[in-house]
């Protein structure tokens, strides 16, 4: 059975970094889009990135576009995001997403197309 489990989150001021890791067991990852979404108290989750299996093919939101940068490591069934010049309104509750499908062009896609989900790592930027 698939589990997801994101780590990497924290509290980091205005302008700082973190490189959030989503590390999948029990099975491959090597043949899934991986998805990364936030959700913001009150507000709706958000897709802000994916990569291919491949890691050929990469979308960002453009909330995030030129700061944050999506890879993976199929090799330990892990994919990372790593967030640079952080803002308050990148807070949030970060997850990682399992698309079986693998498509990762134009846009991240909404979550009713991701077929499993971590627990979320929260994120807080300090201003």
């Amino acid at each position: 059975q698939l589990q997801l489990v994101e780590t990497g989150g924290g509290l980091v001021e205005t302008g700082g970094s973190l490189r959030l890791s989503c590390v999948a067991s029990g099975v491959t990852l090597d043949y899934d889009t991986i998805g990364w979404f936030r959700q913001a108290p009150g507000k709706e989750r958000q897709g802000i990135s994916c990569i291919s299996s491949g890691g050929d093919s990469t979308v960002y939101a453009d909330s995030v576009k030129g700061r944050f940068s999506i890879s993976r490591d199929n090799a330990k069934s892990t994919v990372y995001l790593q967030m640079n010049s952080l803002k308050s309104e990148d807070t949030a509750v970060y997850y990682c997403a399992v698309r079986h499908v693998d498509y990762c062009s134009g846009y991240v896609g909404g979550s009713d197309l991701y077929d499993y989900w971590g627990q979320g790592t929260q994120v807080t930027v300090s201003s």
